[in-house]
C-alpha cells in the first residue's frame, strides 16, 4: 500500500513539474496570443469550420491554404491543445490535425453549428466504414 502511495505521489510531482515549465516557456512560444483568439469559444465539436493555415512551398514561397470540414476532436491542454477536422474528398475521409498555438495556424472561423448537438466530446463515430 506504502508503495502505490508513493508511485502516485512521484507521478503527481512529475506533472507538476510539467506543468510549471509549460507555463514557464509558454510567452515565449507564443506571445501574448490568447487562446480565444486561436479557436473561438463558440466553437464546438461537431461544428462546420474553415482552417487558415500556411504552408512552405517550393523555393521557400509561404502560402495559406484552407481545410474546410467536421471538428470532431479538441484535445490536449496548454501549449499542447489541438483539433481534429475531417471532410470527406472524392468518397474518402481525410482528417487533419492541427496545433493550436501552431505558428502556421493562422486562424479558424465558425461556419455553421450542427442541426443537433452531439452528445460526445469526440466523434469518431463519424469515421464510420470509409
Amino acid at each position: 500500500m506504502q508503495n502505490l502511495k508513493e508511485k502516485r505521489k512521484r507521478r503527481l510531482d512529475i506533472q507538476n513539474i510539467i506543468r510549471k515549465v509549460e507555463e514557464r516557456n509558454i510567452k515565449s512560444v507564443v506571445g501574448d496570443v490568447k487562446p480565444e483568439d486561436r479557436l473561438p469559444k463558440e466553437i464546438k465539436v461537431g461544428d462546420q469550420v474553415r482552417v487558415y493555415y500556411t504552408i512552405e512551398t517550393e523555393g521557400g514561397k509561404r502560402k495559406t491554404q484552407i481545410f474546410e470540414g467536421t471538428l470532431i476532436e479538441i484535445y490536449g491542454g496548454g501549449i499542447r491543445k489541438a483539433f481534429t477536422v475531417r471532410r470527406i474528398v472524392q468518397g474518402v475521409g481525410v482528417e487533419r490535425t492541427f496545433r493550436l498555438y501552431s505558428p502556421n495556424l493562422v486562424r479558424v472561423e465558425l461556419i455553421k453549428h450542427p442541426f443537433k448537438k452531439p452528445r460526445r466530446a469526440k466523434l469518431y463515430y463519424m469515421r464510420g466504414d470509409d
